[in-house]
């Protein structure tokens, strides 16, 4: 897989360096930054009556791990993967000492459908705007055709990430909302330039005014509500619904944020 990676970075036209972020900064205040809100449980509360018992469920890119504790807790066969072993770590330390159907993986999405079980999730996410990391059109067909390799018939892909519909054209530079708590700030700029990728540069604010790196230049791609719709057909799933949020507000394209669930 090492060499795809070098393939896929070479065929790009950059130099192989894969890691160009500084996640360790975030690590301490990822769960302030990205809680999981009443609305959010809520929306999983409906989707997982769709299925029987022990619902599987896989979360990709899970951060460190604090929502599919919560999953855990509740009974469900819960597995997180996750590409950056700082986030891991976090997620692994959260499960210790607990009896749960939860297990952790450091696994990169393109490795997903190599080592996960094919048709054996009734729900998979890719949630907190992780999906925007997937930076490339061919790439991101592989993610939705895999996901749906692993998803049971009838299952549910839920995605949740900026609303770049409103992103204007020919910008060189936009700011993404602002995601804030009592102790930081975490602020992220998506760059363009013609012809070229885009790129994510993200900067962690804390409560004492220190500024500190997470991401610079790491690719990125703005993916719409049309594409959504797009991939998803292409994966084969048989329907997308789109809200503004978990609490399932309607989505006219003009929300910061977006909520899709693909029906497989």
């Amino acid at each position: 897989m090492a060499g795809l990676k070098k393939f896929i970075a070479k065929s790009a036209g950059q130099p192989y360096n894969w890691l160009m972020y500084s996640i360790q900064n975030i690590v301490e205040y990822y769960d302030e930054l990205f809680p999981v809100t009443t609305a959010q449980k809520k929306f999983y509360d409906g989707l997982v009556k769709n299925y029987a018992d022990p619902v599987k469920i896989l979360s990709i890119e899970c951060g460190t791990g604090v929502f599919e504790s919560i999953l855990a807790r509740e009974g469900f066969d819960v597995t997180g993967i996750e590409s950056h072993a700082e986030l891991l770590h976090a997620a692994n330390m959260r499960k210790r000492n607990q009896l749960m159907s939860i297990h952790f993986f450091q696994m990169d999405y393109l490795d997903m459908s190599r080592f996960l079980g094919k048709g054996f999730y009734n729900i998979i996410s890719i949630l907190d705007d992780r999906i925007m990391m997937i930076y490339d059109e061919m790439l991101l067909g592989k993610f939705f055709k895999d996901v749906r390799t692993l998803m049971t018939d009838g299952g549910s892909f839920v995605i949740s990430l900026p609303n770049f519909d409103i992103m204007k054209q020919g910008i060189p530079m936009q700011q993404l909302p602002t995601r804030s708590s009592l102790r930081a700030s975490l602020f992220t700029e998506l760059w363009t330039a013609e012809g070229e990728h885009c790129t994510i540069k993200q900067n962690l604010e804390t409560g004492n005014g220190k500024l500190l790196p997470v991401l610079e230049d790491e690719k990125a791609y703005p993916l719409k509500s049309a594409q959504i719709r797009g991939f998803a057909q292409e994966a084969g799933f048989s329907s997308v619904e789109l809200f503004a949020d978990f609490d399932k507000q309607a989505f006219t394209g003009q929300e910061d944020s977006l909520v899709a669930v693909l029906k497989a």
